[in-house]
Order: C-alpha cells, then sequence, then structure tokens
C-alpha cells in the first residue's frame, strides 16, 4: 500500500472551521493575531540582524586581537631560536617544546593553543610535528598551503577546531606563521584562539534577545487589547443599539463622549436613530389613519349601500316594465351593486389585516370537502368559458387544523382566477400532504405571466391586463387577501409562471396549529410536464419545508 499523508479526521475539520469562523467573526481576535504575527516577525528579523551584527563585531575583534598576540609570540620565539646555543638535535627539539609550553595559555578559558609543524618544503626531520591542546591533524591543511605561497606574512582563519572531547568543533581563530630553527629548516608556527569566551557572549546575546522578543510579542499583544478594546468596544455598544433599535426598541441612543471619531459615531448613530424614529411614528401615524379612513369609509358606505340595493333590486325586478335602454340600464347596475358590495367587504378586510384585528378560528377537519366545494362552486364560470376542472386528490382523509371559511377564500380566488386566464384550457387542482404539511396547488395553461409580473401579482389593486376583457370582474383584492389568509394560518401562498406556458398557485399549509411553515419553501415548478401537459404526479409532491414552532395563542 502507498504511503501517504494521513487524512485529517472530522474531528480536527471542525475544530478548525470554528477556529476559522471565530477568527472571522472577531475583529479584536483579528486586530490581535495580525499584530502578533508582525510583531513577531519584525522581532525575529530585528534580532537575527542585530545578533549578526554582534557575532561579526564579535569575531572581528578577536581575529584582530589574534593576529597582534600572534606577531608577539611569533616574535618571541624567533629571538628564542635565534639566540640558542643549542646545536643539537635533542636540543632544539627542547628548545621548540618549551617555546610552545611558554605559549601556551595557563587554562583552557585563556584559550591558546600552539603547534610547531614542519614547513611543507623541510625534509630535514630534525625536529618533529609539536602541539599543545590541538592534534595537527585538526589544522586545516591549506593553512601550511597558504603558509607556503607567502612566508614573510600571517595567515589567519577562522575554523571549527575539535579541542577535546567535550568541546568538538568549537569555533576559533587559526594564525599561521613561518619561523626558522637553526639546522632544522623553516617551520610553520601555528597559534589556536577558540572563540570561548565570545561564544559564551553569544550564547547570553541570544537568550537575551529571546527574552526581549517575547517580551516584546507580549507587549504588542497588551497594546493591541487595549487599543481594541478602546475601539471595539464603541463598536459593540452600537452595534447592540442597532439591534435593540431593529427589534423596535426606538427609544435606544448611545452616550456622546468627548469629540473625537467615536464620539461623532455616537452622535451620528443618535440622529439616524432619531429620524428613523420619527418616520416611523410618522408612518404609524399615516397608516394608522389611512386603516381608520377604510373602514370607517367602507362602514359608513354600507348605509346608501344598502339603500341603494334595495332601489335597484326594484329597479331589476321590473326591468320588463321599462324600455329596453332603462331596463339594460337596470341590469348594469344590479351586476355593478354586486362588484360594490364585493369590494366593500374586501376593503374591509383588508383593514382587519392591516389592523391585526383579523381573527382565525381554526378547527381540526378534512380539508377535500373544502377543495371540491370550491371547485363546485367555480364549475358554472368554467362551463361558461368552456374550461375543464380536473382534481387530483389523494384517497383518503386529509386532516388540517384550519379556518375552513378563510381557506375556502383563497381556494376560490384561485380557481377564479385560473379559469379567467386559463383561455379555456383545463385546469389542474392537486392535494398532496405528508405528515405535517398539505399543499394544494391550481395550475392552468393559460397566458402566464411574466418575470414582472411574478413580482406584482400579490399586490392590492393589480392586474396582470387591465384591459383584458374578463367574466367576472374583480377588485384586484382577491390574491393579497388570499396571501395574507395564508400568513394567519402560517403558511405561504406561491406562484410559479412562464409567459405562454400557465401558471401554478401553491398553498401550503401546516397540518397543526402549533406549528408554522418557517423559511420560504422551494420555488413552484412552472411550465408542462415532460409529456407535455400531464403535470399532475409533479404537483402531487410536497416540496421540503422547515417548521417552527407558533409564537401567537389561540383566538
Amino acid at each position: 500500500m502507498a504511503s501517504g499523508t494521513r487524512p485529517d479526521t472530522p474531528e480536527q475539520l471542525g475544530a478548525g472551521r470554528r477556529v476559522l469562523t471565530w477568527w472571522r467573526g472577531s475583529l479584536r481576535a483579528r486586530v490581535v493575531t495580525s499584530t502578533v504575527l508582525l510583531g513577531s516577525l519584525l522581532a525575529v528579523l530585528l534580532g537575527s540582524l542585530l545578533y549578526q551584527q554582534i557575532s561579526r563585531g564579535l569575531v572581528e575583534q578577536a581575529v584582530d586581537s589574534a593576529e597582534r598576540d600572534a606577531s608577539q609570540q611569533v616574535a618571541t620565539a624567533q629571538r628564542a631560536f635565534d639566540s640558542t646555543d643549542r646545536r643539537d638535535d635533542s636540543g632544539l627539539r627542547g628548545l621548540a617544546e618549551e617555546q610552545l609550553q611558554s605559549m601556551s595559555g595557563p587554562s583552557a578559558a585563556d584559550g591558546r593553543r600552539a603547534l610547531l609543524l614542519p614547513a611543507l618544503s623541510n625534509t630535514s626531520g630534525v625536529v618533529e610535528r609539536m602541539s599543545t591542546g590541538v592534534a595537527a591533524e585538526d589544522i586545516p591543511p591549506t593553512l601550511q598551503e597558504a603558509i607556503a605561497q607567502d612566508p614573510a606574512n600571517q595567515q589567519v582563519m577562522v575554523v571549527p577546531v575539535p579541542l577535546g572531547e567535550e568541546q568538538e568543533g568549537v569555533t576559533s581563530v587559526v594564525v599561521g606563521s613561518r619561523v626558522s630553527l637553526l639546522r632544522a629548516g623553516p617551520y610553520d608556527l601555528v597559534l589556536v584562539y577558540p572563540l570561548l569566551r565570545e561564544q559564551e557572549t553569544l550564547d547570553l546575546v541570544r537568550q537575551l534577545f529571546l527574552l526581549g522578543g517575547l517580551g516584546l510579542v507580549a507587549l504588542a499583544v497588551g497594546l493591541a487589547l487595549l487599543a481594541t478594546r478602546m475601539v471595539t468596544r464603541p463598536v459593540e455598544e452600537v452595534a447592540k443599539a442597532s439591534q435593540e433599535v431593529a427589534q423596535g426598541h426606538l427609544d435606544e441612543r448611545l452616550p456622546v463622549v468627548g469629540n473625537d471619531e467615536i464620539a461623532q459615531l455616537a452622535t451620528s448613530f443618535n440622529t439616524m436613530a432619531d429620524s428613523i424614529q420619527h418616520q416611523i411614528r410618522e408612518l404609524r401615524s399615516l397608516s394608522q389613519l389611512q386603516q381608520r379612513f377604510v373602514s370607517d369609509v367602507s362602514h359608513e358606505l354600507r348605509t346608501p349601500l344598502t339603500t341603494m340595493r334595495m332601489a335597484g333590486d326594484v329597479l331589476h325586478a321590473s326591468r320588463e316594465d321599462f324600455a329596453a335602454p332603462v331596463a339594460r340600464s337596470a341590469e348594469l347596475l344590479d351586476q355593478e351593486m354586486d362588484r360594490f358590495e364585493e369590494l366593500l367587504a374586501e376593503l374591509l378586510e383588508i383593514s382587519r389585516f392591516d389592523s391585526g384585528a383579523a381573527t382565525v378560528e381554526r378547527h381540526e377537519e378534512d380539508i377535500l370537502p373544502t377543495v371540491l366545494a370550491a371547485v363546485q362552486g367555480v364549475e358554472a364560470l368554467a362551463e361558461k368559458v368552456g374550461t375543464v376542472l380536473r382534481v387530483h386528490v389523494p384517497g383518503e382523509r386529509v386532516e388540517v387544523c384550519m379556518d375552513g371559511r378563510r381557506v375556502s377564500r383563497i381556494l376560490r380566488n384561485l380557481l377564479t382566477n385560473a379559469v379567467e386566464h386559463g383561455e379555456g384550457r383545463p385546469v389542474d387542482v392537486t392535494v398532496a400532504c405528508n405528515a405535517q404539511v398539505v399543499a394544494v396547488s391550481v395550475r392552468d395553461h393559460g397566458i402566464g405571466l411574466t418575470e414582472e409580473q411574478l413580482h406584482q401579482v400579490f399586490d392590492r389593486f393589480w392586474r396582470a391586463d387591465p384591459a383584458r376583457t374578463r367574466t367576472t370582474g374583480g377588485t384586484g383584492l382577491g390574491l393579497a387577501i388570499a396571501q395574507e389568509d395564508a400568513r394567519v394560518h402560517g403558511g405561504w401562498l406561491q406562484v410559479g409562471s412562464r409567459p405562454g406556458e400557465g401558471a401554478c398557485f401553491r398553498l401550503l399549509l401546516p397540518r397543526a396549529h402549533t406549528h408554522v411553515i418557517a423559511d420560504p419553501p422551494p420555488a413552484v415548478p412552472s411550465g408542462p410536464g415532460a409529456d407535455g401537459g400531464a403535470t399532475a404526479a409533479r404537483d402531487a409532491q410536497v416540496p421540503p419545508v422547515v417548521l417552527a414552532l407558533a409564537t401567537w395563542e389561540d383566538d
């Protein structure tokens, strides 16, 4: 099996998403984390630069000191070699050994080590390799090659040199110089200066930089928290006050302290809240006046309307005794009186919805008889225009807690509109249900609606085609009232349509009065079915909806 990285577990992915959501949703978290990252980056860059500068300075200083000391040590050794009276091999070896011992430091801390190596061109073999505190094999061979090329000058290298088992690879300054021994020829005197003190200094500087960097990051975090608190706390207060205003608490205001930007924000918010409160009060007053006007006018018109209805009935009953033009006028008067009464009734109903005085009397009942009664109520109109009403209902009872009068009014409005705009084509009425929701669809196959008309179909006094010849007249309030009737049941009334392919109105109602359909249901399918017209199977499916507990009390 091929090896690979281990995939993240769902718990890890969930924790990562929660952290990301928290980070995106908190201004303080974003500011603090950004400040910490930038502060840490700045501390690392600044610390690295300073550390390099200090390290370079210490090394340069150590090299300079080693060169000066090596010059003195080489001069002293050369004088000793030149002034000696020893001529035998053992005497020369003893002299060389004495000089190396004198050049070595008194302790490891002092750190000077010395080596005496025959030059590359020296084959006399009088004095062999000698060293104190360092092995000849640990000295780079290139040093002797450099001395051979330029014997008159010192050769300096900074390389790691092993100085025992506990101190392997200690960075050291290695200085090589050419000396001469009587009878023995040229030799390379190598002095090794371990940078132990410099390394201790760098370690201390590194620790100080680390502590300083941590302190700088902690200071940056504290300053970021303080700064964000000074900024985000007023913003949180503004957000909280905005939520209070959005919930209807229009008296909510912010305290204004000082004259800085936060104070200007509070002042602007208070000014905006005052303006909104004033406008809402005006709109409420205007709405109340409008509702009262509609209600009063509707009530006041009932008395003269009753008188006019009585007089109209008398004229309509005696129309056969009148001349043809007068008889026709009596018939038109009777028809318009019917429309006038219908308009007044709908205006009164709209005023009840607007004022919140609409009452709903719910009862557990089978919705199928209500649907069939609504269909029977428009059969005469359908026969008149040549429309066939096709009903598709389940074979068992569909119990719904509803106000039968209001649901019947919704269905009559939908069926009347379907017949009016169905162009004489069939109208399908479909009832579908599940354990929680019932759906009633009324689909015609007529002229349909455009996208713009779909957004206006439930507006008051709106008609799809005002110039169109209508069979039943109409006030333009039927669909608006139907939508309100659906809402007081905790349901939805939706429409889907395409021009030339008819329209489908769908009524969704919760079957229990303790629940409402919380979120907007999926859009209503529009257009003919796959077989060119049979859409009952598609309409006989309840769309997925989200139910929530009702917040109203029983009427």
